[in-house]
C-alpha cells in the first residue's frame, strides 16, 4: 500500500512551517491531497508526487547522478511504488537502485529528520510514446548523511550513466542549492534518538519488553526505554526525560551521557542513539507503562538468555564493568522487582524531601497534574527526590524549580519523618518534611506537567483528595510528633 494522503499532507504542512513563502507554489498539491485521486500514482494528472535522496558525505558534498531520460545532473530519485510505506522509503529505495547505496549506509540528519529539505515542482514535457501529456512532479527531497566516510557507488546504467560528488554551492538545482548552503549541515553524524540505561546501583538493569507487532522497532525484544527526538525537545536529555515520562512515568534525578550507539531502524536506516545512564531503584511493576508489555530488572549474567540485541547487551556489560557492579547485592533477586521482607538484609530506600510552609495557620499544598506519574489529581507537599546532594540542598533546589521560592538553608529545620511502604513488600520510602521559617517569593506554577496550582489551606481543614502521608505528616507536626509509620501492617 503506497503512502497515504494524510502522511503526505503532514509532510507538506511541516515543510511549509519552515518555508511559508512556498505555499502558493504547493497549493495545487494541497488541493490534490483533498481529492480522491492517488497522489503518488504515475497516472494521476496533471501531476503526482515523486521523491529524491540528497546524500551528503563527510566533506559536505552531495551525490548527483547523470539521468539518462532527462539529460540532467540530479539527486537519485523516482516514482513511488506500492511497497513503499512512506515517501522517505521511496527516496531510500531509489538511491539504492540508482547508486547502489543501501539504507544501512545512511542516517537522517538531526536538522531535518524524516522531513524533506526541499519540495520542488518539476515540469515534465509530454511523452507521446507513453501517451502522457505535459504534467508536473512534486519532488520531495530528503537529506541523508553517509555513516562512513567512504562508500562504493554503483550506478544503474539503465537509468543513470554516471555519478559524481559536488559541493553544496555546485549543486545544479538552484532551489536545492540555496537550501543546502543555508542548512548548516556539516557532514557530521548526530544522534537523533535517545535511550536510558537505568540501573539500581546494585548491578541490575531495567529492560523494556516491546510489543510484538508490525512496524515496531525490535518487535518482541527486550530493550532500553527511549525514542526519537521531537520538535519541542531542546536537547537529547530533554528527549530521554520526555520518553521516560511518557512511556513509564519515570522521572530520574541525574541523567548522564554514556555512549553513542548505531542501531538499525525499521526502514533499514542507521540510527545514531545517544545513550544516557540514570539510577533508580523502584518497583517497575508499579510504573504506569503506556507502551510495550512490561518492565523488569535483570542482572547482566542472565541477559544472554533473553531476546536482546547484541549492542544492548554490550552496553550493559560495559557499564557494569566501568561501575564495578558485576554482582547483585547480597540477598537481592537477580530477576524481577524488589520485594523486601521484614528481617532481611538492608534494602535501598527512596528518599524524598517535602517543604512545609505555614502562613496564618494555613499550609502550602500543590494540586498534582491529573497525568502526573505520582498522585495525579491529588494535593501534596512541594516535594522531590534527592539526587547527588544533601536533603536540605534538594529541598532548596526543588522549592526554586517547582514554585520559584527562595529558601535559605539556615532557615530550614526538620519537622517530621515518615517511614512508609505503599503496600507490604514494596520498596520502602523515607520522607523528610522540612519546615522553612522564612522564604522569599510567591508560589508560581513552574512545572505545569507536575503541578497545576498552589494554594494555602487551613491546617485543620485540608483539601480532598490529599496524599495520605501528607495528611499524616501535617497532623503529626501539629501534634508535636516527630515520626510516622505507614503501610507496614
Amino acid at each position: 500500500m503506497p503512502p497515504t494522503r494524510s502522511h503526505i499532507s503532514d509532510l507538506v504542512t511541516a515543510y511549509l512551517e519552515r518555508h511559508p513563502a512556498e505555499a502558493p507554489l504547493l497549493a495545487p498539491l494541497l488541493r490534490l491531497l483533498d481529492e480522491d485521486a492517488e497522489p503518488t500514482s504515475r497516472s494521476t494528472m496533471p501531476g503526482h508526487v515523486t521523491c529524491s535522496a540528497v546524500v551528503v558525505d563527510h566533506d559536505r558534498r552531495v551525490l548527483l547522478v547523470h539521468h539518462n531520460v532527462f539529460g540532467l545532473l540530479l539527486a537519485p530519485g523516482g516514482h513511488v511504488e506500492a511497497g513503499d510505506r512512506s515517501l522517505l522509503e521511496t527516496a531510500l529505495r531509489e538511491v539504492h537502485e540508482e547508486a547502489g547505496i543501501p539504507p544501512g549506509a545512511l542516517c537522517v540528519t538531526a536538522a531535518y529528520g524524516s522531513l524533506p529539505i526541499d519540495i520542488y515542482v518539476f515540469d515534465i514535457d509530454a511523452n507521446p510514446v507513453k501517451g502522457e501529456g505535459a504534467h508536473q512532479h512534486w519532488d520531495f527531497r530528503f537529506v541523508f548523511q553517509l555513516v562512513d566516510r567512504d562508500v562504493e557507488v554503483t550506478v544503474q546504467t539503465e537509468e543513470v550513466s554516471a555519478a559524481e560528488w559536488r559541493a553544496f554551492d555546485e549543486v545544479t538545482a538552484p532551489q536545492l542549492r540555496a537550501k543546502l548552503c543555508a542548512s548548516g549541515l556539516d557532514g557530521r553524524i548526530e544522534p537523533v534518538n535517545a535511550s536510558a540505561l537505568i540501573h539500581d546501583g546494585y548491578g541490575r538493569y531495567l529492560l523494556h519488553l516491546r510489543d510484538d507487532l508490525p512496524g515496531i522497532w525490535e518487535p518482541g525484544a527486550w530493550s532500553l526505554l527511549g525514542g526519537g527526538r521531537e520538535p519541542g525537545d531542546t536537547s537529547l536529555e530533554d528527549t530521554v526525560r520526555r520518553e521516560l515520562r511518557e512511556e513509564a512515568g519515570l522521572e530520574p534525578g541525574v541523567v548522564e551521557p554514556f555512549a553513542v550507539e548505531l542501531a538499525t531502524g525499521t526502514d533499514g536506516l542507521t540510527v545514531p542513539v545517544q545513550v544516557f545512564t540514570a539510577q533508580w531503584s523502584g518497583d517497575p511493576a508499579r510504573l504506569p507503562l503506556t507502551e510495550g508489555v512490561m518492565l523488569t530488572w535483570f542482572h547482566p549474567n542472565v541477559m544472554e538468555r533473553l531476546r536482546l540485541s547484541p549492542s544492548t547487551l554490550d552496553l550493559v556489560r560495559r557499564h557494569a564493568k566501568q561501575s564495578g557492579r558485576t554482582k547483585a547485592a547480597p540477598q537481592r533477586e537477580a530477576l524481577g522487582p524488589d520485594r523486601p521482607k521484614a528481617g532481611s538484609t538492608s534494602v535501598p530506600h527512596i528518599v524524598g524531601v517535602h517543604l512545609y510552609l505555614e502562613r496564618d495557620d494555613q499550609v502550602l499544598l500543590g494540586l498534582r497534574h491529573p497525568a502526573a506519574a505520582y498522585a495525579g489529581g491529588t494535593h501534596h507537599f512541594l516535594a522531590g527526590h534527592c539526587e547527588q546532594e544533601t536533603a536540605v540542598a534538594c529541598l532548596v533546589r526543588e522549592a526554586k524549580e517547582e514554585a520559584g521560592l527562595l529558601v535559605d538553608p539556615r532557615d530550614v529545620e526538620l519537622a517530621h519523618v515518615v517511614h512508609m511502604v505503599d503496600k507490604p513488600g514494596a520498596q520502602p520510602r523515607i520522607g523528610f518534611v522540612f519546615r522553612a521559617r522564612r522564604w522569599t517569593g510567591t508560589p508560581e506554577v513552574l512545572e505545569p506537567d507536575r503541578c497545576v496550582s498552589w494554594g494555602w489551606w487551613p491546617a485543620d481543614a485540608l483539601p480532598e483528595p490529599i496524599v495520605p502521608y501528607t495528611r499524616a505528616a501535617i497532623e503529626g507536626i501539629r501534634a508535636g510528633r516527630p515520626y510516622t509509620e505507614l503501610g507496614w501492617d
